[in-house]
């Protein structure tokens, strides 16, 4: 009777684990992103170092994709779940174009870009004539140098344009000596300083009110997968406010570095630089004037039509809109 009674509580035991959520297998999303490990990621390397992912029961499933169009592509095609502090202006234009996205969140809610430029070149003006590297032709980089380089009497067609869909190719391309400056994020500009070239300015000084990135997803995917999708939401915001935390800066500094490869001291500048600026959306909403902003900016271009209903961009039940 004994061993009778011990197989059976065994045999309980063993059942209770099954239906418990520690037993269950994670749930695995297909995460997208353009190039390789950059500033703008950093919550994401946070959440999936610090276990946030892992509390809500998922495994990100990381892929790097060469551009921003080719993973908009990928994405709307399905072979992506969603992607992560992704461009904003590419899913935009494919929403209008009717592709089943929804940008969900914003992530940097300001361009941290900068552009660096070889040691002979000492202002933006300078840039007249001369090649640069950008993201790509429809990039929001583009459009970010642009407006830079418009005040200082530099128009659009009056430059040349090499394009590298990475911030990490364009940094390689400017070390070269391939190209005469590039359009670089964090801790790459910092990196291109340390080495001898001059750092010509910042975008937040001449597009502040332009969003830079935002977590964006499959329409079809999301619908069948809506508690995921709060899940990652949750896991993400952890991940910022952990980021935001003075007390994890040496942490947050060391996961960058040995994902990017780039100097300790370089990314200690990139995450003051990011901290300071309050660049990574603190709440999880969408501030509506940053998106008009951006939506009206596209619009210039040429690239939306006008009027144009910018309720079509996000997804119902999941975005936060704020004023």
């Amino acid at each position: 009777m004994t061993s009778l009674l011990r197989a059976a509580q065994l045999a309980l035991l063993g059942f209770a684990l099954l239906l418990s959520p520690a037993a269950r297998a994670a749930d695995t999303v297909t995460v997208g992103t353009v190039g390789s490990a950059s500033a703008n990621l950093w919550p994401v390397f946070i959440g999936i170092k610090k276990g946030f992912f892992e509390a809500e029961n998922l495994k990100l499933d990381i892929v790097y994709v060469q551009s921003s169009a080719n993973l908009v592509q990928q994405l709307a095609a399905g072979s992506l779940d969603i992607t992560m502090s992704t461009g904003l202006v590419d899913p935009i234009r494919a929403i209008a174009q009717r592709a089943p996205l929804a940008i969900v969140r914003f992530e940097v809610q300001a361009p941290p870009y900068a552009i660096s430029a070889k040691s002979s070149i000492k202002s933006l003006k300078e840039l007249k004539g001369k090649t640069i590297s950008l993201g790509g032709p429809k990039d929001i980089t583009k459009i970010y140098v642009e407006r830079m380089l418009a005040p200082h009497g530099v128009k659009p067609g009056e430059f040349d344009m090499v394009f590298a869909g990475a911030t990490s190719a364009r940094a390689s391309a400017l070390q070269a000596g391939a190209v005469d400056a590039a359009i670089l994020l964090p801790p790459f500009n910092f990196h291109a300083t340390a080495a001898g070239f001059n750092e010509l300015g910042l975008t937040i000084d001449y597009a502040p009110e332009l969003p830079f990135s935002g977590t964006v997803v499959n329409r079809n995917w999301a619908a069948k997968n809506q508690a995921i999708m709060q899940r990652i939401l949750t896991a993400h915001g952890n991940s910022v406010a952990w980021f935001y935390d003075e007390k994890n800066r040496t942490e947050a500094v060391k996961m960058m570095a040995e994902v990017s490869r780039i100097k300790t001291e370089d990314v200690e500048k990139a995450y003051d630089f990011f901290a300071k600026g309050t660049f990574f959306e603190r709440t999880g909403t969408i501030s509506q004037t940053k998106m008009n902003a951006l939506v009206t900016a596209l619009q210039q271009l040429g690239d939306l039509p006008t009027p144009f209903n910018t309720e079509q961009l996000v997804l119902p039940g999941v975005t936060k809109l704020s004023n």
